[in-house]
């Protein structure tokens, strides 16, 4: 893997497992990549990794759903939940095709380099 790639995909991890937003499971698969990254474990972490990202990562649609629901409703508070909704709203008719909380934010950006990653 190119140096540069490296360099900005382990910035992009350390983003991802210092944001708020972050899921317990995607901050324990960083943390695991980037414990692995210069060794004999970095090729078989990077594919976990990736494997949790794709998992974890929020569509905008999902997003939308989720805010909308009796669940959003309950996680985030009624009038937070509109906000979240009518945001995600905003930016899929921009064209986002996923949540742009940090966490997804840093999870989308380390995707973009999936195939360079798993050469």
């Amino acid at each position: 893997m190119e140096k540069e790639v490296l360099n900005y995909v382990v910035e992009k991890a350390n983003e991802l497992k210092d944001a708020a937003t972050c899921s317990a499971e995607a901050k324990e698969a960083a943390v695991k990549w980037l414990d692995a990254v210069g060794t004999d474990q970095e090729a078989a972490e990077t594919e976990k990794f990736i494997a949790e990202l794709e998992e974890d990562i929020m569509p905008v649609d999902g997003l939308i759903g989720f805010a909308e629901s009796e669940a959003g409703a309950a996680v985030f508070g009624a009038d937070t939940a509109k906000n979240v909704a009518a945001h995600a709203r905003d930016i899929k008719a921009k064209g986002a095709k996923y949540c742009d909380c940090p966490a997804c934010a840093a999870c989308e950006a380390i995707l973009e380099k999936k195939e360079l990653l798993l050469k």
